[in-house]
């Protein structure tokens, strides 16, 4: 042990060396990496810091340029609805919303067809900018000027509030691309006759985004909601990554956006990044001839390492393929509510020579637990062979000494090594509780009783593999439902603490007594527990093998056969139900039963009828419920009508007395078919039983 340990030591100083290169490489490129990453999140929030600044105090104006227009839209419709007696008046209002309004680029009034009949079917009154500052009054309707196909014009006569159009070209008023806000004018019958419109010049909108241009080469664009361009960006952001920053123009729903191409924005972090990256890749360099130079003295040792490595997979291997064969699904076996089972191997090394297994075959348990002499893979490999000679043993014996002294032959034959193991081998029939048992040197296991434990008288057989033809012998003894049988190997009773000090079997017992109620798996996992706890770090020393079987008390599986109905009375009297209800239990029980073998599985004897008991308190006090199913064909008994019993027998139809009786013994009876099952609930309340005592 000493030479193996200095041996450890050796690889893990040369490898330190090698670790401390690799890590401050590591470092060095995390260190460039976070501060990559740093420095563009702070340029990125700097960024996103001033274009919402910016993107707000845009937004702010033109709100306010919005709300003006939208004013002068009112103002105009409140200028023409006063003159509205008065057609030649329309030309005076516009000129003089221009005078007054510097930023409006034209402004008109338009009527409904025929309002003014000497005036003809259009007129709209319209005013604009000339070139060198004038402004131009004339009426622009007409057949080549049919202003109530417009939009702005349209949406004027059902919206009462002001409303924006999207931007479009005015060939016959401001000659330019403008956005309108137009507004009803309704006259003394609160009747709409005419809309206004204010035309807002594009280049006015153009002015107000120039705010937003907070990078070099960064660009803007407005949106309607509709999602048409008011303000469209260059067409040199196609095909490059870029950031966009919105907000939404209360005023009028427009969206306005802020572009920011990500190779701008970055393009200073970029440079110092490739000059850093430069620096790194010379320092890995460096780096890359220091390990070389190191690589070369501990090459040796890689190959020794390498060698290590692959031994421990092929162990980890065989763990998981010695895993493997022992079982691991617990509860084992859903068609037996008469047996719970539990066990755990914790080898000492990667594989151990422990063993456990355990199946059923026509309603007996076969199982066994094991010990082979020895450790690691020459254990693990005899173990494997025991556990498949049990298997092909057991497939047609049934006598335990007969078992172990048919798997003794061919491990002494075959035992080169001279290694022994230590087999405790079971057969428990279920239908009886009777233990079949021989024991092959191994630990006498302990039977978990409400009265306490005790450890099963056990022959002094010898081992299995030391000596051929021995005549192993077995022993019999009666398990009762409701008890737990415990098997161990010496790893529990020989676990050491930090002081040496052995588990030992009087702790093991004391622990067991404690856990008489307990199902299989907390029994097992307290065990494990508590050697754990007793060691106090300690390493493992040996291999542990814990196995709990319990013979519940809580089911009963019965053969189709009407002769298996007696053992429901012994069944039910070991229930400890309240002793004046094992009668009219036993008989609902027994009737129930017998429908269930001579109904459910007409023609056949191989069915089995599952009977579960279980107990429940709530509000209305203790009730006792038992489960009867099967897996015959559907068969309901409930619903079979009760016996008239107030008719003679001669008069009485055949049938129905029986379930009749159930209902008088038990106060529920239901029945469901799930997944293939018949199942049928009886229910007895205990404070039902009360009354009836009461009554008599």
């Amino acid at each position: 042990m000493k030479g193996k340990t200095k041996s450890s030591k050796r690889p893990f100083k040369s490898y330190a060396g090698l670790w401390m290169l690799f890590v401050a490489a590591a470092a060095l490129e995390s260190i460039a990496f976070i501060q990559y990453f740093y420095s563009r999140a702070a340029i990125k929030e700097e960024a996103v810091y001033r274009a919402k600044a910016e993107l707000r105090a845009a937004e702010l104006e033109i709100n306010v340029a919005a709300t003006e227009m939208e004013a002068a839209a009112k103002m105009l419709s409140t200028m023409a609805e006063f003159n509205l007696s008065n057609p030649e008046a329309m030309y005076t209002c516009t000129q003089t919303l221009l005078k007054t309004l510097e930023d409006v680029e034209g402004a008109g009034i338009a009527f409904v067809p025929d309002y003014y009949p000497q005036k003809g079917r259009w007129f709209e009154v319209y005013s604009s900018r000339t070139d060198d500052g004038g402004i131009v009054t004339s009426q622009i309707g007409g057949a080549n000027h049919d202003y109530t196909q417009a939009e702005w014009f349209n949406n004027g006569l059902t919206i009462d509030s002001a409303w924006w159009s999207n931007p479009y070209v005015d060939n016959e008023g401001a000659h330019a691309i403008v956005v309108t806000c137009s507004y009803p004018v309704r006259d003394a019958q609160d009747r709409i006759v005419a809309v206004v419109c204010v035309d807002v010049s594009l280049k006015r909108l153009q002015y107000i985004s120039e705010y937003l241009q907070v990078f070099p080469d960064s660009y803007y664009s407005i949106r309607s909601a509709e999602g048409k361009d008011i303000v469209t960006p260059p067409d040199t952001i196609q095909g490059r990554r870029y950031l966009v920053f919105d907000e939404e123009i209360d005023a009028t729903g427009w969206h306005l956006s802020i572009i920011i191409p990500e190779d701008i924005l970055y393009a200073d972090l970029k440079r110092v990044g490739l000059l850093v990256t430069v620096l790194m890749l010379l320092g890995l360099a460096l780096l890359a001839f220091i390990m070389y130079r190191s690589a070369q003295s501990f090459y040796k040792l890689i190959e020794v390492n390498t060698q290590k490595e692959r031994m421990e997979g092929e162990l980890e291997i065989a763990r998981t393929i010695q895993s493997a064969m022992l079982p691991k699904v617990f509860p084992p076996f859903a068609d037996r509510p008469d047996l719970n089972i539990y066990g755990m191997v914790q080898p000492a090394k990667e594989v151990g020579g422990d063993l456990y297994d355990f199946y059923v075959r026509q309603d007996k348990l076969f199982f066994c637990a094991g010990d082979v002499s020895g450790k690691g893979v020459p254990a693990s490999l005899v173990m494997a062979m025991i556990r498949s000679l049990f298997r092909s043993v057991t497939a047609h014996e049934v006598k335990a000494e007969n078992i172990m002294r048919q798997m003794n032959d061919p491990l002494t034959e075959q035992n080169e090594q001279d290694m022994f193991a230590t087999l405790f081998v079971g057969v428990l029939d279920l239908e009886t509780g009777m233990l079949d048992y021989c024991n092959a040197g191994h630990n006498a296991p302990v039977l978990v009783q409400k009265q306490g434990t005790k450890m099963l008288d056990v022959l002094p057989n010898l081992p299995l593999g030391i000596v051929g033809g021995f005549e192993y012998k077995g022993q019999q003894m009666q398990v009762q439902r409701g008890e737990t049988l415990f098997l161990y190997t010496d790893g529990l009773t020989e676990a050491e603490n930090v002081s040496h000090a052995q588990y030992g079997e009087q702790r093991m017992l004391q622990t067991l007594a404690a856990a008489e109620g307990m199902q299989p798996r907390e029994m097992v996992e307290t065990l494990q527990q508590k050697v754990e706890t007793f060691a106090d770090g300690a390493p493992q020393s040996d291999d542990l093998t814990l196995l709990a079987i319990r013979y519940q008390i809580s089911a009963i599986v019965m053969r189709n056969d009407i002769q298996q109905i007696p053992t429901l009375a012994e069944w039910v009297e070991g229930l400890e139900v309240p002793q004046e209800l094992n009668m009219p239990i036993n008989l609902a029980l027994e009737e129930i039963v017998s429908n269930v073998m001579l109904y459910a599985y007409p023609g056949r004897n191989d069915g089995k009828v599952f009977v579960e008991y279980n107990e429940t308190e709530d509000e209305r006090g203790k009730r006792l419920i038992f489960t009867v199913s099967d897996t015959g064909i559907a068969f309901d008994p409930t619903q079979k009508a009760d016996a008239d019993i107030t008719l003679s027998a001669e008069e009485r139809e055949i049938g129905g007395l029986g379930i009749h009786l159930v209902r008088q013994l038990m106060d529920e009876i239901r029945y469901e078919r799930i997944d293939g099952k018949n199942i049928l609930t009886l229910v007895k309340s205990l404070h039902s039983t009360d009354n009836q005592n009461e009554q008599h």
